[in-house]
């Protein structure tokens, strides 16, 4: 599938961060004023209540995500979530990338105003196109950026300032939408990455992605090949996500690990399930309808492990004939239909 080269510059003072693409300073401002009054404390966020789950409906939502035709993989048998899951009660159609920069998604490539309203465009295609499902809108911001260069760290990963990780839930927020935070380890690890999240990560709306394609275990610099993650690196992470689910008595966590190819995780069989995370499988590949299309049969759908999730570039999938980008319908048609839709 070819390696994305997806990076941020950055030239630090003492005070000031300069950045390749600039950022829109009243946005900013904006978000930071939200953000105070918005989930600032977990311990007195508005929490989920304590529902039962439904389970009838739970079950009669797997099925349609099959078309009605289960087999031996899927719908993966497992326990129910807690109650408070999003999965597979609702769509989750996701914008993703990076505020300082247009290379890394669509996150960074338009207005904040006018981002806004072409993803809730987005999301209501989707609900059109499967009403069955309720759609609810996601920013899926890139919050430790891997590098090409070591950094002062040696981990060739950046993390992001927390005003810009305040931006992107004040802009969740005014449409009603959740958030992600996406990880980009580098050298370092999900060990090392996740607790310096925990104060975002405690919060209801924000949810966690994982992205082997930049876990350089052997010390290569990313980029230069595709990484990976093991079963045991997504069992830390659900496992860090399952101890904030109780600890702050949260709603379910969404974890999404990106994948296109087959080794970028191992051992899938080994990957845990547990009530307090909801895992998507994310066909992070781009390319051509049919080249996608294989991408996603062969590393989600034929090695199945909770929920699957299809990605769409704006403009890498439209690079090679025929030069378009798949619609709803076309992906909807997938066995399983993906529960996670993203756009980059």
């Amino acid at each position: 599938m070819g390696v994305k080269f997806q990076f941020i510059s950055f030239l630090i003072t003492i005070s000031v961060i300069t950045v390749i693409s600039s950022c829109n300073k009243s946005d900013g401002e904006k978000a930071e004023r939200v953000i105070t009054n918005y989930y600032e404390d977990p311990n007195t966020a508005d929490k989920s209540k304590s529902i039962a789950l439904d389970t009838a409906l739970y079950n009669r939502l797997q099925m349609h995500l099959v078309h009605n035709k289960p087999s031996g993989k899927w719908p993966v048998k497992s326990a129910y979530p807690l109650p408070g899951a999003i999965i597979p009660f609702k769509r989750i159609v996701a914008y993703y990338g990076n505020f300082y920069t247009r290379n890394m998604g669509v996150l960074g490539q338009q207005p904040t105003s006018a981002m806004l309203l072409r993803l809730q465009q987005e999301a209501s295609k989707w609900e059109q196109a499967d009403p069955t499902v309720p759609v609810i809108a996601a920013i899926h911001y890139i919050a430790v950026t891997a590098q090409r260069r070591p950094g002062l760290n040696n981990k060739y990963r950046l993390r992001m300032p927390d005003h810009e990780i305040k931006k992107a839930i004040a802009l969740a927020h005014s449409i009603n939408a959740i958030v992600f935070l996406d990880v980009q380890v580098g050298h370092s690890t999900l060990q090392e990455e996740l607790p310096a999240l925990e104060p975002y990560l405690s919060m209801p709306n924000v949810h966690l992605g994982i992205d082997p394609e930049y876990s350089m275990k052997h010390g290569e610099v990313p980029c230069a090949t595709i990484g990976t993650f093991d079963a045991a690196d997504v069992n830390y992470a659900s496992g860090y996500l399952s101890g904030l689910v109780r600890r702050y008595s949260l709603p379910p966590k969404i974890l999404i690990v990106h994948r296109f190819t087959k080794d970028m995780l191992s051992n899938y069989k080994h990957v845990d399930i547990r009530p307090e995370v909801q895992i998507v499988i994310n066909m992070d590949g781009f390319g051509f309808p049919a080249k996608k299309i294989s991408s996603y049969n062969i590393a989600v759908a034929n090695e199945p492990i909770q929920f699957t999730g299809f990605k769409l570039f704006y403009d890498n999938d439209k690079k090679t004939p025929p030069y378009r980008l798949m619609q709803p319908q076309e992906i909807l048609n997938l066995y399983p239909s993906p529960i996670y839709i993203q756009y980059q």
